[in-house]
């Protein structure tokens, strides 16, 4: 195969990719409504978990060292395994 060949087919080739992007971006519905936007950010209530993993990021490399960080990462790691946390609880 030549390289005029070649090229030929290359173009082809680009001009059908082309030709299908804008067939795909045709039918695309033009009049969608935009999304509604909540003026006020939703009120979540106060977790003191989520606080204290907060304060323990903030604590940088410290937090290692700290006895109450490791608790509060104990605790998240076993929210997120699904492990009942109430044993726990009692220890503290």
């Amino acid at each position: 195969m030549d390289s005029r060949t070649l090229t030929r087919v290359a173009a082809v080739a680009l001009l059908a990719v082309a030709l299908t992007a804008s067939l795909i971006a045709m039918s695309w519905p033009e009049d969608a409504p935009p999304r509604a936007i909540s003026a006020a950010p939703a009120i979540t209530p106060a977790d003191p978990l989520r606080e204290g993993q907060r304060r323990c990021q903030q604590m940088g490399e410290a937090a290692a060292n700290d006895p109450d960080c490791m608790a509060i990462w104990a605790e998240t790691r076993d929210r997120f395994l699904g492990r009942d946390t109430g044993s726990r609880d009692a220890e503290h």
